[in-house]
This record gives C-alpha cells, sequence and structure tokens, in this order.
C-alpha cells in the first residue's frame, strides 16, 4: 500500500509527457518536408530553412498520374465492377454532345425510362422528358454533363456518377443470362 501514492503521481506523468524523438538514424532518412509557398516568400515561422527546402540528394517527388493512366484506371475499374467500359465512354460522350449542343431528341435516345428525376419523381416517357426538359436538365445540371470528363468519372455499384451525383449512367441486362446489356442515363437530378 505504501507504493500507491507514489506510483500514482509517476504514472500520471508518464501518462502526459510527450513521445520520445525517433532515434538519429531515423530522423536523418525521414524525407523533407516541402515547402507549398512559392519560391520568392520566406518558409513558415519555426521552420529552418533546412526544414523546408529538400536535401540535394533527395529524391523528386513521385510525378501525378497521365491523364491517360487515370483514364484507364476508369476503364479498369467500369468493367471490373460493371461491366463493358466502351459502351459506358460511348453513352457518356454521345449524351455530352447533346446535351451540349441543345439537341432534345439526341438526348432522349440517351435516356432509360421510366427515369428517375429530383425529390423522387419519375419521368415515364418520352414526351414526357420533352415537355419537362428545361426543368429536368436545369442550368446547374447542364454545367456539371459540361464539366465532367470520362477520366474523372465516379464508378461504384449504382453505375456512373457525373458532377456531385447529377446523372446517373448504368446498364440493364437484355436478355436473362444478361449476356447482353444497354447503357443509359437511368438518372437526372
Amino acid at each position: 500500500m505504501r507504493l500507491i501514492p507514489f506510483l500514482v503521481p509517476t504514472l500520471l506523468l508518464a501518462a502526459c509527457s510527450q513521445p520520445a524523438s525517433p532515434p538519429a538514424e531515423t530522423a536523418a532518412t525521414s524525407p523533407p518536408v516541402a515547402s507549398t509557398a512559392p519560391p520568392d516568400e520566406a518558409p513558415a515561422a519555426g521552420l529552418s530553412p533546412d526544414a523546408v527546402e529538400p536535401a540535394a540528394d533527395a529524391a523528386p517527388p513521385p510525378a501525378a498520374p497521365a491523364p491517360a493512366a487515370a483514364a484507364d484506371d476508369v476503364r479498369q475499374r467500369i468493367d471490373r465492377v460493371l461491366g463493358d467500359a466502351a459502351q459506358y465512354e460511348a453513352v457518356f460522350i454521345a449524351f455530352q454532345k447533346a446535351v451540349n449542343g441543345g439537341d432534345r431528341a439526341a438526348v432522349v435516345e440517351e435516356v432509360r425510362f421510366p427515369l428517375k428525376i429530383a425529390n423522387g419523381a419519375t419521368i415515364t416517357g418520352p414526351g414526357e422528358f420533352q415537355r419537362n426538359y428545361e426543368r429536368i436538365l436545369t442550368p446547374a445540371v447542364r454545367k456539371a454533363i459540361a464539366a465532367q470528363t470520362f477520366d474523372t468519372v465516379m464508378v461504384n455499384q449504382q453505375g456512373v456518377m457525373i458532377g456531385d451525383g447529377q446523372v446517373w449512367l448504368n446498364g440493364a441486362c437484355l436478355d436473362t443470362a444478361c449476356s447482353r446489356t444497354e447503357v443509359k442515363i437511368v438518372t437526372i437530378q
């Protein structure tokens, strides 16, 4: 029992203390901290120039993936998760071109009915879509479609997403074995 008064303060101090610095050999092999400040600006307060400037013998940072690699990643993910990436890309390009060009008939060709729209409503066919075209393809939705590139679409089990979820593409089986599919726009919101 005599140890408890001695151990409690010691344990509390140990719990509050800062972790020890890494050994000198680990610190020497750690990558340098890179500065995001332009070269003509001074380093952040409290940092020495050595902490901001990379060492002369340090390896250069890895390059960002090339756009072709990003597109390949999207295609591979579509192939793996949804199937036939070429079909998704063809529908994406045709839909984007039709919307950007204001070709309502071509837009309808890329849509599967019934089409889910904002607030849980549905559009049952091409005529209803044409009558509500401006309400469905609002300026914000058209802007998201125009800004999207196929290389940067988001892909998951629900389909391919354009923008922040304004438009979704997905495939449907055309036969019982699902050996043939058709990709169309399934949601615009």
